[in-house]
């Protein structure tokens, strides 16, 4: 039977959280019989790849591939969406923030878009559970990056999405391109579509990325983006005929 649908789940230190995840996204997709879960352990230091182990024969269409070194997050997901059999894929955060139950409402939005080219459903966390002062931050950096990119994403940075895989390999590689996905979409002439989710506490571990290190990388990433965006330039080709054809 053909994989119709693929889980990609990036993970770095995420013992504690995998695990219950898995068990979530199996119970939410019962019903799929055709999906497969992949999660790309990137080069994790803690009990991660132990726990993925332990619970691999439970779930039979779970797939685990690791990076020997830390790449980030960005890399898992294009090892992840690269290995994929499906042809869409939706991206989940290890951390267990993102809630699987909603993967229905991401496939639902998909199907119910009236514009062929939207090849991106993007959540938007309505509720977000990472502490005032990163909240803020992020609502300060959503603006400014729609202000440069013009990509109309309200919150680019969930790692919530649902996306065809065809599209997403037709992007440009680079870290942390995982924050621009609307974006780069648009500039390659497809659409996205918004739905809004909720947003869990994380229950182990700590966040990976801090106010300042995530607010330095970005500012230099959007920077590069809005390059990106200007400097390219989708040709429209129309078909001319030959000369004795058009003399007919």
């Amino acid at each position: 039977m053909p994989i119709n649908l693929s889980v990609v789940i990036p993970a770095h230190n995420e013992a504690g959280n995998i695990g219950p995840l898995l068990s979530e996204i199996d119970s939410v997709l019962t019903y799929f019989n055709d999906y497969e879960v992949i999660v790309v352990d990137d080069g994790s230091d803690d009990n991660t790849l132990k726990e993925l182990y332990q619970v691999l024969s439970d779930y039979p269409r779970l797939r685990v591939l690791r990076h020997e070194q830390r790449c980030g997050k960005a890399a898992g997901l294009v090892t992840g969406i690269n290995a994929a059999q499906a042809p869409w894929v939706v991206t989940l955060d290890g951390d267990g923030q993102d809630a699987p139950s909603e993967i229905p409402k991401l496939l639902a939005a998909r199907d119910a878009a009236l514009n062929p080219k939207v090849k991106l459903i993007s959540a938007v966390r309505m509720n977000r559970n990472d502490g005032k002062a990163k909240s803020f931050a992020s609502k300060i950096a959503n603006s400014v990056r729609q202000f440069l990119l013009k990509d109309n994403a309200r919150d680019s940075g969930c790692g919530f999405k649902l996306i065809e895989r065809k599209a997403f390999l037709e992007l440009p590689v680079f870290d942390n391109m995982h924050r621009f996905l609307p974006a780069l979409i648009k500039r390659n002439g497809y659409a996205m579509a918004e739905v809004p989710v909720t947003n869990r506490p994380r229950l182990k571990g700590i966040s990976h990325y801090g106010i300042l290190d995530r607010g330095v990388a970005g500012a230099i990433d959007l920077l590069g983006v809005a390059w990106l965006m200007r400097r390219h330039h989708r040709p429209v080709a129309i078909n001319v005929l030959p000369k004795k054809s058009q003399e007919k």
